[in-house]
C-alpha cells in the first residue's frame, strides 16, 4: 500500500504487528537504528499540505497503518495491511527493549506525564531500563539547535530505542533528523501513547475500538478540536479511495 504526493511516495511497508516487532528485533540485535511512523488520515491531510512533513516521511524506515481508514484503503488497493496503532506499541516495544537489554528513552509530553508513564511501563515491562526522560518546552522546533542537543542527550544516555510523543509532524521530523545524527538509535513516533499510559488522556474503551469507532468516541470527547480535523480527513477520503483503486492495476 502506498500514497503518492507529487514526487513523494510513502509506503506502508510493515504489514502487521508481528512483522514490525520482528524487524525491530533484527535491527536492535544488529545495532541498526530506524525511524518508525504510524500513518493515519490526519497524516495524509498534513502530507498534502506540508513539504517538510513529506520529506520527513520519506526518511522513515518503517511505516504502519495507524487507523482503520488506512486498513480499508489497503484492502481497496488489494494490498491489505493490519492495524498497528502507535498507542498499542508502547508496551510491546518496552517489553522488547527489556528482552534485548536495550536502554529506552522517552521524549515528549510533560515531566509529570513521563514519570507516570515510566512507572506504568516498568510495571508492565519488567526489566525495561528507562535511561532518559525528556520533555521539550512548548514551541519545540525539531530543526533547531535545541533539537540537536536533545538527540545528543538521547545518544549519551545509552538509549537504543526512543519513543517520541510529540505529535505530528514534530515527532516524525525529529525522527528523520535522528536517523542522520544518531543512526544507531531506533525512533518510534507514538503520538499520545505516553499520555494514555500516564492517564493524562483517556482512550476509548476496548469495545469501541473493536467496532472501529474510536474516532467517533474521541471526536465526541473534544468536539471543538476534533470535529474540524475529522472533517478535513473525511474530505480527502474519496480521492484517496480512487488512488487506492488505481493501485490494483
Amino acid at each position: 500500500m502506498q500514497f503518492s504526493y507529487g514526487s513523494s511516495v510513502i509506503r506502508v511497508n510493515m504489514p502487521d504487528h508481528a512483522a514490525l516487532l520482528a524487524e525491530i528485533t533484527r535491527r536492535l540485535r544488529r545495532g541498526e537504528g530506524f525511524a518508525l511512523a504510524t500513518i493515519n488520515l490526519d497524516h495524509l491531510v498534513k502530507l498534502r499540505q506540508d513539504a517538510r512533513f513529506r520529506e520527513a516521511y520519506s526518511r522513515q524506515d518503517l511505516v504502519v497503518a495507524d487507523g482503520n481508514p488506512i486498513v480499508w484503503l489497503s484492502r481497496l488497493a488489494r494490498n491489505p495491511v493490519g492495524l498497528v496503532t502507535g498507542s498499542d506499541l508502547v508496551i510491546p516495544l518496552a517489553q522488547l527493549a527489556a528482552a534485548e537489554d536495550a536502554g529506552l528513552a522517552l521524549v515528549g509530553t510533560t515531566e509529570e506525564a513521563l514519570d507516570a508513564a515510566a512507572t506504568e511501563i516498568q510495571r508492565r515491562a519488567p526489566g525495561c531500563r528507562i535511561v532518559a526522560r525528556i520533555a521539550p518546552p512548548m514551541g519545540f522546533d525539531p530543526d533547531s539547535d535545541a533539537a540537536r542537543d536533545l538527540l545528543m542527550q538521547v545518544q549519551d544516555s545509552g538509549a537504543r530505542l526512543c519513543l517520541l510523543a510529540l505529535g505530528a509532524p514534530k515527532q516524525e521530523r525529529l525522527a528523520a533528523r535522528g536517523r542522520s545524527l544518531v543512526p544507531g538509535i531506533g525512533f518510534a513516533s507514538i503520538g499520545a501513547g505516553l499520555d494514555f499510559l500516564a492517564g493524562n488522556q483517556r482512550r476509548a474503551p476496548e469495545w469501541v475500538r473493536r467496532i472501529a469507532m474510536e474516532w467517533a468516541w474521541r471526536m465526541l470527547s473534544a468536539p471543538k478540536r476534533l470535529v474540524p480535523r475529522y472533517a478535513r480527513c473525511a474530505a480527502i477520503l474519496p480521492s484517496e479511495a480512487v488512488a487506492a483503486l488505481r493501485q490494483r492495476r
